[in-house]
């Protein structure tokens, strides 16, 4: 890189490639109006000069902000916050700067200041990064349908008419399921996650289902319900084992109550995986290091994230390239498991 005391312009740019203003714009915004022999002059005096654009510049001509306005909630959570953190990377990848806005609750349905607050500082897009919890979502049928910039909404229930990216809890429950089965265990019991939460009841559904498809009766007494804190997951793992007596695995909603019910059975003599097999979900970094290493169902939020961004610029560039609006959709990204030592038992015979 030539790194030149004076800022080069895009009108040196343009005379010592020999285009005109217009074509260095062109290829800067990477528009596909420019030849590949024409594109790679430019480019190649771009790095010669040092050239480095304006944003204000680029956003004056192309009547775009190159900002993402994102609603978050909860971040002190696992999930939130490495939502956020793969947003941050796409975006800057993307050549997008973000302006963020935290809710102080994850149930705020006053949503219209938040939203003028977004569009007066000229934001192209809006990713709504919060989860759906209880009726936080009911503002969305008061959204003027011409609303004047996209919205990509992550981690709710599809909907028609709306672009969601989201991951498939329900499938992840059914995949906890099936892998203690798999390995022996058939007193499955669960600790989910608060039932207002869409996630938590997707995980629910997905261990309940897979218990009848498997043959195996439902009652109450099988599951317990937590808040997601690791306290939460003490007290229900304690609820739990007194409840159901025949308990031999559990199904935890996330990974943090999941440490506090190993933590639990250790204090009571409960060896995991023999006595008791365990698997959580999220596949935070810690949970390799939990004793016994913990199997978990891992959701890829970065890539939920990234995926956002994607699409989110994707409908930003049709309004402004003239192209056919791209519909609505849902993206739902299949979640896997991760098998450690906390649910490996060897499967008894006649079982």
């Amino acid at each position: 890189m030539n790194l030149r005391a004076g800022r080069a312009t895009i009108k040196e740019v343009a005379a010592a490639a020999g285009v005109s203003t217009q074509t260095v714009s062109r290829v800067i915004n990477e528009r596909p109006d420019v030849s590949p022999e024409t594109r790679q002059r430019v480019q190649d005096v771009i790095e010669k000069l040092g050239y480095r654009p304006s944003a204000l510049a680029r956003s004056l001509i192309s009547q775009r902000s190159y900002t993402l306005g994102v609603v978050t909630a909860g971040l002190k959570y696992i999930g939130p916050s490495r939502t956020l953190s793969g947003i941050t990377n796409a975006a800057e990848e993307a050549g997008y700067s973000l302006l963020l806005k935290e809710l102080p609750r994850f149930d705020a349905n006053n949503i219209v200041p938040l939203f003028e607050g977004l569009i007066s500082h000229h934001v192209d897009g809006i990713i709504w990064a919060v989860p759906e919890v209880g009726e936080n979502r009911n503002w969305l049928n008061e959204l003027p349908l011409d609303l004047e910039i996209p919205i990509v909404y992550l981690t709710m229930e599809p909907q028609e008419n709306i672009t969601v990216v989201s991951v498939d809890n329900y499938l992840g429950g059914r995949l906890a399921l099936a892998h203690l089965l798999e390995q022996g265990y058939r007193h499955i019991g669960h600790i989910s996650g608060p039932l207002d939460w869409w996630e938590a009841r997707q995980r629910m559904t997905g261990w309940k289902d897979g218990l009848g498809e498997a043959g195996f009766d439902y009652q109450d007494k099988y599951w317990v319900e937590g808040n997601w804190s690791s306290a939460s997951g003490a007290l229900a793992v304690e609820k739990l084992i007194a409840q159901y007596p025949d308990l031999d695995s559990i199904f935890v909603a996330n990974d943090q109550m999941a440490l506090s019910v190993m933590q639990v059975a250790c204090q009571k003599g409960i060896r995991v995986p023999e006595d008791l097999g365990v698997v959580g979900f999220d596949n935070m970094p810690e949970s390799a290091y939990f004793w016994p290493p913990l199997t978990t169902v891992q959701q890829d939020q970065y890539t939920v994230a990234k995926l956002a961004v994607e699409e989110i610029i994707k409908i930003i560039e049709s309004g402004h390239q003239g192209l056919e609006p791209i519909e609505p959709k849902s993206i739902v990204l299949p979640p896997t498991l991760v098998i450690r030592q906390s649910s490996l038992r060897h499967k008894e015979v006649g079982q």
